[in-house]
């Protein structure tokens, strides 16, 4: 899906046009898409938290305790060693206060960043 997701998004940056994908995958898997699609300036970022952090959001904040468990965490976890294995960048969610990582993306977006005290 990843691969099919590029081509799908590499007309629109060619177009001049900013885009930001999410979702959960192996950042080999990013890699190998973005090159199989020739898109050449795209910038990955783990967007991360600790897992008392994760688990917290999952039970309280999203209401899907079941989410909160071992599998989850050891996922986080490799995304979070390959991450520092390719020295893809990680936005710690966790120690961030949100509109400071809302403004950190929308600067590499192009998007003019918003005060939280405005």
């Amino acid at each position: 899906m990843t691969m099919a997701w590029m081509e799908k998004i590499r007309p629109i940056l060619s177009a001049g046009r900013s885009v930001l994908f999410e979702g959960q995958m192996r950042i080999a898997f990013i890699h190998e898409a973005l090159v199989a699609a020739e898109i050449p300036s795209a910038r990955i970022i783990l967007v991360d938290c600790d897992d008392a952090t994760r688990e917290r959001r999952l039970r309280t904040d999203r209401s899907q305790p079941d989410l909160a468990n071992p599998n989850m965490m050891n996922w986080a976890r490799y995304l979070r060693e390959e991450a520092l294995a390719t020295r893809t960048e990680i936005l710690d969610t966790g120690r961030t206060p949100l509109s400071d990582c809302v403004n950190h993306l929308r600067r590499y977006l192009g998007i003019v960043a918003v005060s939280s005290t405005a």
